[in-house]
């Protein structure tokens, strides 16, 4: 086995397993809206700045022009997911928490899995596609999804809950939901070793324009939903607090190359 699939299953392992301790824990952490919104600001805050600091240079690079469109796709997806099935992430849509808690488990519990599905599985296809980027493009996105991935098992561990399901069966739901994050890696990465050298960049760069596209989505969604509602001063320190780490790493990172 190589080095980048080790690499790649470590990452995308370490995000799932982060995800399913957020789940594990929810009943404690996600007790109060207020801790709940700083965990999701954080997240968001980090997710914005590897989507604008980390991966939108390096694709602009690969495809120029093209990467709007593709990342416009990603952005779509996720829009349109949210519209027509059911918030792509439980934890931005902390706000409708209440509102989705007053109707019985099974009336929303079929749209949640679909579409959180499909957004672990973009997970893991951007920590796969981001493992030939430079080291830290690499690491902004595996740190922002891990960062991102805490409060998402939070938020779908206390929905569940609100919902009634027994403890027991939340943490399978939550694992089972979070496991397209290791198929979207697996898939990403294996997939990608049957596309021809010469064509293998420019599939890359398109797979992160599109994750990053999904990444704009979330973090927009998640701050803007809570800012106009809640806990402004908390939600702002706690979105930039998550931008700058991530802009720091990679300013940090490019000065040291």
């Amino acid at each position: 086995m190589s080095a980048n699939t080790v690499s790649v299953l470590f990452q995308i392992f370490l995000a799932f397993g982060i995800a399913l301790a957020g789940g594990a824990l929810s009943a404690t952490f996600a007790s109060t809206h207020k801790r709940l919104c700083a965990f999701i600001s954080l997240g968001a805050g980090t997710l914005l700045g590897v989507a604008v600091c980390g991966i939108s240079p390096e694709c602009w690079g690969d495809l120029h022009w093209w990467f709007l469109p593709a990342a416009a796709s990603g952005y779509l997806l996720f829009a349109i997911i949210t519209k027509y099935i059911y918030h792509v992430c439980p934890a931005c849509a902390a706000s409708h928490f209440d509102e989705a808690t007053t109707h019985r488990l099974s009336e929303f519990a079929t749209a949640m899995m679909i579409a959180l599905a499909i957004h672990c599985t973009v997970d893991g296809l951007a920590l796969a596609a981001g493992l030939d980027e430079s080291e830290p493009v690499k690491l902004s996105i595996t740190l922002a999804i891990c960062v991102h991935k805490f409060p998402e098992g939070l938020a779908l561990g206390a929905l569940l809950l609100g919902g009634g399901v027994l403890r027991s069966r939340m943490l399978w739901l939550v694992a089972a939901v979070e496991a397209m994050t290791i198929v979207g890696g697996l898939v990403g990465w294996f997939g990608i070793q049957s596309v021809p050298h010469e064509w293998l960049r420019l599939t890359l760069a398109l797979m992160l324009a599109n994750a990053c596209g999904g990444f704009l989505y979330l973090a927009i969604h998640a701050v803007l939903g809570e800012i106009l509602k809640h806990h402004k001063a908390l939600v702002l320190g706690n979105f930039s607090a998550g931008f700058g780490i991530i802009a720091a790493l990679i300013l940090y990172f490019h000065l040291k190359a």
